[in-house]
């Protein structure tokens, strides 16, 4: 069996055979009529449809050749006759040709006796050599590392994969549908920042050479955004990708894709009727009316009420502990082992209390829910931007929607007494200095913008990836992403 410097050679000859029958090797353009999904819809008979794409296999039976032709929107059947293209066409078409290329053709939609839906070729024009050869048709790629480096082959081999990016697109262009038609204005705001801010998170770190200074990925728009809305904007939202210097695993990754919307004059649970309204309409959109999403052997249905429990309640029903009872995380951290529960984070003697109680429940609750629920009332060190609730100042304003085991969309009503914001950040900066490298930095540019009032806001985030990695029951988040970041090949 020839290897792969042998096949490309070959490969590389025809190159040069296509250059000697004066054939442009790469040809500037070329006009299709339709896609190739799109010509599978048509009817038998339908003339003069030219279509391009990628042949993914071939076979000749003497005078009459079948190709398959693909393109992200499908495959098409192409049947080449060599009457329709003359004797020395059809034999220049085997000679010049491999599985891999590009060609575009012209020819008559029919069904074959079998069923098949394909396009008879009058005319055909190559567009594109592949020196290299594809993996087998039947195999694919099989390793996953090879698949997250070289998602093109992925999406070349693997029909699934178009189908699961397509959804992603789809999903990302409906929420922008539904937040513009209710009167969101979409906006764009700096990944460069001074502080690192807007949520609780170890920073990348970058050198901005201009002004000799270091500077921040933004591990969230949040207080950007909230700026904004401090500048007279009502409704606004960002597809914000997000940077977020913390360990890598099935759920997480360190640069991702974040929708956050801000709204004036709403509060909480404004905001969560509004999205449970949204992600409605989205799935129902994306799945033909259908509410009722198949996620592995779960059958999740986001029609109906969904449940509302408190942090509190849940965590206590999960393992016992009240965590109101414990107001400092030594204390809560001696009870977390005397119940014997084991908890994943590394740095665990030098967390707060806040992210060790959100530790405790992605141990004990999180993996548990399953059908759509809002979890709210979280304790106030957790949430330091978030409105202290006015029964409970212990507590705040504060939702998640869970699904399946995984946070889908975080919101609370918006702090907006700035004393009580820099009160807050300088707790942060406190537990942050003595070890804590989630907590918060304190942004005193946003805490001078928040003195020149602020109206009541509720604001929102939503993590493309994770949504969909739980859609499409994927395995890993990174499944989700085009070209998720790799160690290099050395």
């Amino acid at each position: 069996m020839a290897n792969e410097k042998e096949l490309m050679q070959a490969r590389k000859d025809k190159l040069n055979k296509i250059e000697e029958y004066g054939i442009h090797p790469h040809p500037e353009r070329y006009e299709t009529t339709h896609e190739i999904g799109e010509s599978r819809k048509l009817e038998d008979g339908t003339k003069n449809v030219s279509l391009a794409g990628r042949v993914m296999s071939k076979r000749k039976m003497g005078k009459i050749s079948f190709l398959d032709l693909s393109d992200i929107t499908g495959h098409i059947q192409l049947v080449i006759k060599r009457d329709d293209l003359g004797e020395e066409e059809y034999k220049k078409f085997h000679e010049i040709l491999d599985i891999g290329d590009f060609i575009g053709v012209k020819g008559e939609i029919f069904t074959t006796q079998a069923g098949e839906k394909s396009l008879q070729v009058y005319e055909y024009k190559f567009l594109g050599k592949a020196l290299r050869p594809l993996p087998e048709k039947y195999h694919g790629l099989v390793n996953q590392e090879a698949i997250y480096r070289e998602r093109h082959l992925d999406l070349i081999m693997d029909d699934e994969a178009k189908k699961k990016f397509l959804l992603r697109s789809k999903f990302v262009r409906l929420l922008r549908e539904f937040l513009d038609n209710h009167g969101f204005i979409e906006v764009e705001t700096p990944a460069l920042q001074n502080t690192a801010s807007g949520a609780t998170a170890k920073p990348f770190i970058a050198h901005h050479n201009a002004h000799d200074m270091d500077v921040f990925l933004r591990i969230s728009p949040e207080l950007t955004l909230k700026k904004l809305i401090i500048g007279g904007f009502n409704n606004i939202y960002e597809v914000a990708r997000d940077f977020r210097n913390e360990g890598i695993d099935s759920n997480h990754l360190q640069d991702f894709t974040m929708v956050e919307g801000y709204s004036a004059y709403w509060n909480y649970e404004d905001n969560m009727k509004f999205l449970q309204e949204m992600v409605v309409y989205i799935i129902g959109k994306l799945y033909d009316g259908n509410l009722k999403v198949q996620i592995g052997d779960q059958l999740i249905d986001f029609g109906g009420e969904w449940e509302v429990i408190s942090f509190k309640d849940l965590v206590l029903k999960d393992c016992g502990i009240d965590i109101d009872k414990f107001d400092n995380a030594k204390d809560l951290l001696q009870e977390i082992r005397d119940k014997k529960i084991e908890l994943e984070a590394e740095n665990i003697e030098e967390l707060g209390r806040g992210n060790l109680i959100d530790q405790l429940y992605k141990k004990v609750s999180r993996p548990k829910i399953i059908k759509p629920t809002y979890l709210i009332k979280h304790p106030i060190d957790l949430s330091p931007l978030a409105r202290s609730n006015d029964e409970n100042p212990a507590l705040t304003d504060r939702f998640q929607l869970i699904v399946n085991g995984q946070e889908i969309i975080n919101g609370y009503s918006e702090l907006v007494d700035s004393v009580e914001q820099e009160k807050r950040l300088i707790e942060q900066s406190k537990l942050k200095a003595n070890g804590d490298e989630e907590a918060m930095s304190i942004d005193y540019e946003y805490i001078k913008a928040m003195e020149y009032g602020m109206p009541p806001i509720s604001g929102w985030g939503l993590g493309v990836d994770r949504f969909m990695q739980f859609l499409t029951n994927s395995q890993n988040i990174r499944d989700v992403v085009l070209y998720p970041l790799m160690k290099p090949n050395n």
